[in-house]
């Protein structure tokens, strides 16, 4: 029993883990308005590469908020490799489903109106149904 702390180091190390979560999220607000032009005027229009920068910082910022969560106040630092791994690969599954799913919308979302121009599209008859041609008649029995 070596590796335990004392109430009074596991408290200290609760509250630095808090201060740091604190910290890191006054950073993606700070970042998140930066982006949205709240903080500095005429930064809303810099561009595509602007959003996705912006984007990528606050990913990144909030896998590490996780990360960070799922380490330390859920102690899977602590555990066995191979729980660590059953708790993650479902996580990242997870993760990969989300995309999919956000790719797959992203897709209907693009053919839209391609379906709705088919569907206004008129109605264009080639083939001609006759029901006489199939009428048997009493000879063709015999």
């Amino acid at each position: 029993m070596a590796g335990h702390k004392s109430y009074e180091d596991a408290k200290k190390g609760v509250f630095k883990g808090l201060w740091l979560l604190a910290a890191v999220t006054v950073i993606e607000v700070i970042v998140s308005l930066f982006g949205k032009g709240h903080i500095v005027s005429g930064v809303k229009g810099m561009g595509l590469w602007f959003v996705i920068a912006i984007g990528l910082i606050i990913a990144v910022l909030s896998f590490y908020k996780a990360y960070f969560i799922i380490y330390e106040f859920m102690h899977m630092r602590y555990e066995v490799k191979a729980l660590a791994t059953t708790v993650l690969l479902p996580t990242g599954l997870l993760v990969w489903a989300v995309i999919a799913f956000f790719q797959e919308g992203n897709s209907w979302k693009e053919r839209r109106q391609q379906i709705e121009e088919f569907e206004e599209a008129p109605v264009q008859e080639t083939f001609h149904y006759d029901p006489t041609i199939y009428l048997l008649k009493a000879e063709d029995l015999a």
